[in-house]
């Protein structure tokens, strides 16, 4: 797993679980943040998860999926 999303509420804690993972962050946020990201600081709301979680699978990283984040069908 590289990356992991944990539900905080109506957010998620972004956690970087690999050197993939922080590579991966490194690389869409700006190096003031890399810290706070590196240390699992980060809570990001649910579109913006969503976002993240698809950005990071496309790019081939492994990902916690979370039945709260699957996208909810349209009627």
């Amino acid at each position: 797993m590289d990356l992991r999303l944990l539900a905080e509420g109506p957010s998620f804690r972004l956690v970087p679980n690999s050197v993939h993972g922080i590579l991966w962050l490194q690389t869409h946020f700006e190096s003031e943040h890399w810290e706070l990201l590196s240390q699992g600081h980060v809570i990001v709301n649910r579109v913006d998860a969503q976002t993240l979680m698809f950005d990071a699978s496309e790019a081939g990283l492994n990902l916690n999926p979370l039945p709260s984040l699957s996208p909810v069908p349209h009627a």
